[in-house]
């Protein structure tokens, strides 16, 4: 349990962050909520803010630049930019999409990592402790 007032610093993929920022009654819609609230901190690096850009102009989510702009205004002011050096594979995933965040939570000391994706949770129990 989190004390009120502290605020845990956590890495979002970008298919957690899409699914929070897009499907505003969606399972994840809650994450907006929270850090909007300042319960949590997003972690960005500028590879996986580059990411998050290019995943929200996808064709399928027929989002216009204006849309876009507004979804990133609606989680840049709350996040935390990691600006330091990114060292690759403490440890690997299998796809090197998830590799980017696995390797920011690590570079900067970022207690949570939430992610849908199965490689990534496979690694839960290989992770130094906070």
């Amino acid at each position: 349990m989190v004390s009120p007032g502290v605020t845990i610093r956590v890495v979002l993929d970008t298919t957690v962050l899409v699914s929070a920022l897009l499907f505003e009654n969606g399972r994840l819609a809650w994450l907006r909520r929270t850090w909007q609230s300042a319960a949590i901190t997003p972690v960005l690096s500028e590879s996986s803010a580059r990411e998050l850009i290019r995943v929200l102009a996808y064709p399928k989510f027929r989002l216009t630049r204006p849309d876009i702009d507004r979804l990133l205004a609606d989680v840049l002011p709350w996040c935390e930019t990691h600006a330091g050096p990114i060292k690759a594979g403490q440890l690997q995933v299998r796809d090197l999409k998830d590799q980017v965040f696995l390797d920011l939570a690590l570079a900067a000391g970022v207690p949570v990592l939430v992610s849908g994706d199965g490689d990534l949770l496979n690694l839960k129990n290989q992770l130094p402790p906070c």
